[in-house]
């Protein structure tokens, strides 16, 4: 853990902080922090910036009830910009939307960007309007039985090539399962958030087990 007197604030005594989402990592929005600011922050372990704009703190959430609460701040190699990663409590952009971030400036021709909340929103999509000719359309039309018969059946696959020591048949066959899963969950309303909600706090379990292991281990040396 570095001091925050080891920090390279501006000659505004600011200095950048680019907060990203720890369930998802989308990156919500850029602000700035002074030292009282930083201060604040790690006592509350929610965001407070300074404001350029207005001239004061701000404590994002305090008008709007859309509080970020902190799990970690980390400084970049020269130790003049901030990563803060937040789990979050509604939108983080003042217009609504999740992130700040969400006006398009280039895109590639010849490379896309995957994410499973992307590959969610086109799910949904396909449940919305039911395309003619779509697979995904398929299963939603015939329900949540159908649904659940093909999440077996990949579930049996993934096992079969998993026994035969195949790791490209197995990498496949998971990405058959992963597909099917999440036209489950957009079937019964589960989001990417409740799942990543969920591993989080198996992870939070976990650690906590290490350290009661871990302290059990010493009393008895």
């Amino acid at each position: 853990m570095i001091n925050v007197n080891e920090l390279k604030f501006d000659e505004k005594g600011l200095i950048p902080a680019i907060v990203v989402d720890a369930l998802s990592k989308k990156v919500l929005t850029l602000a700035y922090m002074s030292r009282e600011s930083l201060q604040i922050s790690m006592e509350k372990g929610l965001t407070c910036f300074y404001s350029r704009s207005r001239q004061k703190l701000w404590l994002k959430g305090e008008t709007s009830g859309n509080y970020q609460h902190i799990v970690s701040i980390t400084a970049d190699c020269d130790r003049d910009a901030l990563v803060v990663m937040v789990e979050k409590e509604g939108p983080a952009c003042h217009t609504g939307e999740e992130s700040c971030f969400f006006e398009p400036v280039y895109q590639s021709d010849e490379r896309s960007e995957f994410s499973f909340d992307g590959l969610y929103s086109l799910l949904e999509g396909r449940k919305a309007n039911l395309p003619e000719g779509s697979y995904t359309t398929y299963l939603f039309q015939k329900g949540l039985d159908k649904i659940l018969k093909k999440v077996g059946e990949e579930c049996t696959e993934v096992i079969i090539a998993g026994k035969a020591d195949d790791k490209r048949e197995t990498v496949y066959e998971i990405a058959d399962l992963a597909y099917h899963v999440m036209v489950l969950m957009v079937e019964m309303g589960i989001s990417v958030d409740d799942i990543r909600r969920e591993l989080a706090s198996r992870h939070v379990i976990d650690h906590k087990v290490k350290q009661e292991k871990m302290a059990s281990d010493n009393d008895k040396k």
